[in-house]
């Protein structure tokens, strides 16, 4: 029989229709381990804003935690950092499209997609105000890569392999909440409207938001802010612990 996770689940309802008036829910769901992925999403080694950075190398030592402790459980453990391909194009861990059989998502659901509850639009970054450039060039190096990983930033590459593996479920960790992971191909928009049932590990990532800007709350505020909006449409949340105990 195939071990499971025990997941606390987290998300949020609106009990009456029309007024802007929700509650948090918790709830708890099984999540066989060869049906469930792990996805690390823009875990880069830099980030073009200090405060970036530095906000991901404190989360790095838990992050790793976690993918040493789901892949020894039999859970599929994809490292998706952005643009760095090139870097891992040579090593056994990187997935080609010759690898997953050439199946064809689905057709996207109908999913509403309100806007987000901070003001991005600055870049987000509450640091320093360099312009944005390339500043990385691979994932973190303090978080493991080892067999069988994969390493991935294509969405339907990443949709084949978890069809090929029978994986329903997709867990996600990393940065940034209100861009990235939610916005990439293989992150949470995309993901749930292909139908696969996404779960955001909520202390494990971070948002890009710059207290200077609506609704002119703390940074850590405005990643709780999106963190919700996540729960209110598109996905549940748990914690690191659920995975790590």
């Amino acid at each position: 029989m195939s071990e499971s996770l025990r997941l606390s689940l987290r998300s949020r309802v609106q009990p009456f229709k029309g007024q802007d008036a929700w509650e948090e829910v918790n709830f708890e769901r099984r999540f066989p381990t060869d049906k469930t992925a792990l996805l690390l999403c823009d875990v880069w080694n830099k980030h073009w804003c200090d405060g970036a950075t530095e906000r991901v190398d404190a989360m790095v030592s838990r992050m790793d935690a976690v993918v040493r402790r789901l892949r020894s459980r039999g859970g599929q453990i994809v490292h998706a950092p952005s643009d760095t391909m090139d870097f891992y194009a040579d090593t056994p861990h990187f997935l080609k499209p010759g690898d997953v059989p050439k199946i064809e998502p689905p057709d996207p659901l109908n999913l509403t997609d309100p806007p987000l509850p901070i003001d991005d639009s600055d870049g987000g970054c509450d640091t320093n105000e360099k312009p944005w450039y390339k500043a990385w060039s691979r994932q973190h190096p303090g978080i493991e890569i080892a067999a069988p990983d994969k390493v991935c930033d294509d969405g339907t590459l990443i949709y084949r392999l978890m069809h090929q593996q029978g994986i329903e479920n997709l867990l996600l960790m990393g940065v940034h909440t209100n861009m990235c992971v939610l916005g990439r191909s293989f992150a949470i928009r995309q993901m749930t409207r292909w139908g696969v049932r996404c779960v955001l590990v909520r202390d494990l990532t971070d948002a890009m938001y710059n207290p200077a800007k609506p609704p002119y709350v703390s940074h850590d505020a405005g990643t709780q802010l999106v963190v919700e909006h996540i729960e209110k449409y598109w996905c549940p949340t748990t914690l690191s612990d659920d995975l790590i105990r």
